[in-house]
Order: structure tokens, then C-alpha cells, then sequence
């Protein structure tokens, strides 16, 4: 068993994808017309993606996910190369924070796109 994508709503897909693509080398699966007349672009590699969704509608700010029931707080993503990893993050305009050196990885996070959290790990 294994998890196939996340679905999160994002106010631009398209530019949203664009940065994940570059920071994690990832590409676009799929794009199209998506529910209540929004739009989607699946982003990731070949066994997993994120689903980023927009509705037709002005999107409301969630605030902090870390109080809130069913709150997305962070995505994780598994990289070869942190080193390479951080200087995309950074070269981006993102600040990565919380760096730890703990059984069982390397890892750090940064606020991305939409101020969505990522947590981006290396394993020996």
C-alpha cells in the first residue's frame, strides 16, 4: 500500500506547479477541468503527486493548520541531494528553517507556494 497524492487547494495551479517542478524536479501528470468548474494540475513523478485545485471562487486564507481539525501542515518530500535541494529552495526566494540531523534523516522545512509548508528530508 502506498499514498498516491494529496488534493490541496491553491489559488493558481498552474504557477503553483511551476515552482514545484523546479524545486523538486517533478513534472505535470495531468491539467484540466476539475470540480464545480475549477481547474487542477497533478505535479509530482510516477508514483505520487500533488492535486493542486482551484475553484471558481475567491479563496479564503486558512491561517495556521496546526490548530485546525483536518489541517494540512506539512507536505514531506524525500530527496537524493539536500545540499542541492536547499540552494533551489533559497535561489527561489524561500527561507528554509528547522533544520534537524536526527535518526532517521536529514531535513529541513520552508514555506513554498501558497505558504504551503514543505519538510524536505534525505535518507543515508
Amino acid at each position: 500500500m502506498k499514498l498516491e497524492h494529496v488534493n490541496i487547494t491553491v489559488p493558481d495551479p498552474k504557477a503553483s506547479a511551476a515552482v514545484l517542478c523546479d524545486l523538486f524536479g517533478w513534472h505535470i501528470r495531468w491539467q484540466g477541468e476539475a470540480k464545480d468548474n475549477g481547474f487542477t494540475v497533478h505535479v509530482g513523478d510516477e508514483e505520487s503527486y500533488l492535486a493542486l485545485y482551484a475553484p471558481k471562487k475567491t479563496l479564503e486564507p486558512m491561517g495556521n493548520s496546526y490548530g485546525q481539525v483536518a489541517g494540512l501542515n506539512h507536505v514531506g518530500v524525500v530527496v537524493d541531494d539536500i545540499a542541492a535541494t536547499e540552494a533551489r529552495v533559497k535561489a527561489a526566494g524561500y527561507a528554509p528553517h528547522s533544520h534537524g540531523d536526527y535518526e532517521p534523516g536529514l531535513r529541513f522545512y520552508f514555506d513554498g507556494p501558497d505558504g504551503i509548508e514543505f519538510e524536505v528530508v534525505a535518507y543515508p
